[in-house]
């Protein structure tokens, strides 16, 4: 069983469950002594002193290439010319744990030298990289929470997550000091700005007379330097301290800040180490390149920095070999064994295999899908030998392209379709799944390989203990077989609640210690969680009957012709209809190459035609109820993206702003559907 019963049932609910690791008493830090993020960063220089830390790598040449793109405008077609800017990078270059701690202890003297005392709030809003790590770090080191800001956050956002805090203090990439710029008049408590890379001399020029000069504006590689000379002792956390104000990346209204504390984090670290320390070792090494200011990214990084594995850093613009010039992605270059990404990420690169694989000869597609098929039959029949040789035919070609040592991967931020799972953990490398919020510390669940499966989400935490209460829209019961119901959580990586928002803490967490995810769950009869939806996605239909929206866009989004998906679902109708952005190389190959350009494609009846009829048989496939399954369908050559504010910058869409921009066009699909159906 992957969890048991820790406790008596309520009307009403479920008994809260305990995984198998921690049935008796939740954890509450990976070992003893380890109360903060501080004390991580002194165990591991100690434990595991000369050995490579953190990796990185330097921007040795910007590469712009020019490009012809067809648009079609007023039913004509134009031609455009677009720049397209490829990196050069350098080898990855490494910080032991000794030097990365050192380098640590002089930002954090330099921090002082700024004035920045414990107690402050210091901001970060910067992309992932070694030194974002540096700046939270050195932070921790003085007792300084730090609150988080997404590089994509728009301006409103931006000044929101450093007005609330009243932020002392803000560490950025150059690129971003212009937008810090925009909002600094409504952010009075910011005294200093700390940056990293080449900023532009007009705009810092424009810092430096903000205020009358009132604002310390500061490199990082001067800060560091400023602390050598003028060094001040640590002032360590305590356990119970606030560590992260982390603002989430909200579909609806001004960011919400969820207050982290040390407790927390080092609880959430034993976590991760007691569930999976036997899979994940210091010798394996882990590519970072999600968002940090994620809940998911943050706390991976530093459970996997206690372990003692390497992290090298990379950009999701420079993973593969196609997007940099004169050198390796990310992937290649850096070889990693440990990854973690959301669904869109492993869609992306599934949708890239099968692109791959329909680009070769009919010979090259016929022993890709039979080694696909050969290797299901193993391992569902523990034939290893078949597997094993279905790899070193096969697998091992699409292996290389990550670099050959990639063995275990997390799924988690939302659902990923079961297809998808399967796909990849066949071709390419096992994907375990996981559940969590930031409200969590972005732990709930994790399927352990010792339980792997297809569709579940995992199993509780060891620092966790969930039970699902009644959610009577959409008849989810404690009750029914199995039994199913809103997810609520309780346990030490559970944050202390929303900063300065005690009406959303009266709303959201329980008396007796309880939070209510607003996600609904299942419990399986192994004792593994598996996701149904949220709340506020479920629809009702004119039948009466509802339908889970996120579910069915899990479902939807592995169909190899798509590239994202958004489920709308009218209350009039009897069956939901899809707003699509295609896999436009996949879509190419189906409909036989054609030159058309992709708005083209996405207006001619025909293409949109073999869409739906390609997503309702991946919906039939799966199982899907006749009422889930599609009756019409917008296709649109427009990508979303965390900058034109259709997905957020963890790609979780916007529903409300997808279908305003796209409510012409589903008005007339639902009024063509309608003539359709109706009978003469």
């Amino acid at each position: 069983m992957g969890s048991f019963e820790a406790g008596p049932a309520q009307p009403g609910e479920t008994a809260p469950r305990r995984g198998y690791a921690t049935p008796k008493e939740l954890i509450q830090r990976p070992s003893p002594g380890i109360d903060t993020v501080y004390d991580i960063l002194q165990y591991t220089a100690k434990r595991h002193g000369n050995n490579n830390a953190i990796g990185y790598r330097e921007v040795l040449n910007i590469i712009e290439e020019e490009k012809e793109i067809k648009k079609t405008i007023d039913g004509k077609e134009h031609i455009e010319k677009k720049k397209w800017m490829y990196f050069q990078l350098s080898e990855y270059k490494y910080w032991t744990f000794i030097e990365f701690r050192d380098k640590v202890l002089r930002v954090a003297s330099g921090l002082r030298e700024l004035g920045m005392e414990p107690g402050n709030v210091f901001n970060i809003y910067a992309d992932t990289s070694h030194n974002w790590q540096l700046m939270q770090h050195a932070c921790a080191a003085n007792s300084i929470t730090i609150a988080t800001a997404y590089a994509t956050l728009g301006e409103a956002g931006l000044q929101h997550s450093l007005d609330e805090p009243q932020v002392s203090g803000v560490f950025t990439n150059a690129d971003l000091l212009a937008t810090l710029l925009k909002v600094l008049d409504k952010a009075p408590t910011v005294k200093a700005i700390v940056y990293d890379g080449k900023a532009k001399p007009d705009v810092l020029e424009k810092l430096k007379k903000f205020r009358d000069g009132e604002i310390r504006l500061i490199h990082l590689d001067e800060l560091e330097k400023l602390g050598e000379a003028h060094p001040h002792e640590p002032t360590p956390p305590k356990f119970a301290d606030t560590a992260c104000i982390m603002y989430t990346s909200g579909t609806t209204g001004a960011p919400k800040g969820v207050v982290i504390t040390h407790s927390n984090l080092v609880a959430t670290v034993g976590s991760v180490f007691t569930l999976l320390g036997r899979w994940i070792q210091s010798t394996d090494s882990f590519l970072a390149f999600l968002p940090l200011a994620h809940i998911l990214e943050y706390v991976v990084e530093l459970a996997l920095f206690y372990v003692g594995m390497p992290t090298g850093y990379g950009r999701v613009k420079t993973l593969t070999d196609a997007s940099v010039r004169n050198c390796l992605g990310d992937l290649r270059a850096f070889r990693p064994s440990i990854m973690v990404g959301v669904p869109a990420v492993w869609e992306t690169i599934r949708k890239g295999i099968v692109g791959k694989v329909n680009q070769g000869s009919s010979i090259k597609k016929n022993i890709f899908h039979g080694a696909m098929s050969a290797k299901k039959f193993a391992t569902r029949n523990s034939v290893p030998l078949i597997a094993n040789l279905t790899d070193s035919v096969v697998f091992n070609q699409v292996k290389s392209q990550t670099g050959g040592r990639l063995r275990l991967t997390l799924s988690g931020g939302s659902l990923l379709s079961k297809e998808t799972q399967e796909f990849l953990t066949m071709s390419l490398v096992t994907i375990l799944t996981g559940y969590g919020l930031t409200e969590s510390c972005g732990m709930c669940t994790i399927l352990p390989p010792d339980l792997m499966q297809y569709g579940p989400v995992g199993i509780p935490v060891p620092s966790m203990e969930i039970k699902l209460v009644d959610a009577d829209e959409g008849g989810y019961k404690a009750d029914n077989d199995p039994p199913q119901g809103e997810i609520w959580i309780r346990g030490n990586s559970l944050a202390k609640g929303y900063y300065k928002r005690p009406d959303l803490n009266a709303e959201a967490f329980t008396e007796d210690g309880w939070f209510k995810t607003g996600d609904i769950g299942q419990w399986e009869k192994d004792g593994t969680l598996s996701l149904i939806d949220r709340k506020k996605n479920l629809v009702k239909l004119s039948s009466g009957e509802y339908i889970a929206l996120e579910q069915l866009e899990s479902v939807y989004k592995s169909c190899n012709l798509i590239n994202n998906i958004c489920i709308y679902a009218d209350p009039a109708a009897s069956k939901p209809m899809a707003i699509v952005h295609p896999h436009e190389s996949n879509l190419r190959h189906a409909v036989g190459n054609t030159q058309v350009s992709l708005p083209e494609l996405c207006e001619d009846q025909k293409i949109i035609d073999l869409v739906l009829k390609d997503l309702n048989a991946v919906g039939k496939k799966a199982g899907l109820k006749g009422m889930e399954t599609l009756q019409a369908l917008v296709l649109t050559p427009d990508e979303w993206t965390p900058e034109n504010g259709l997905v957020t910058a963890a790609q979780k869409l916007q529903r409300r702003k997808i279908s305003e921009r796209y409510m012409d066009e589903i008005r007339v699909r639902i009024l063509r559907f309608q003539v359709a159906s109706t009978p003469c």
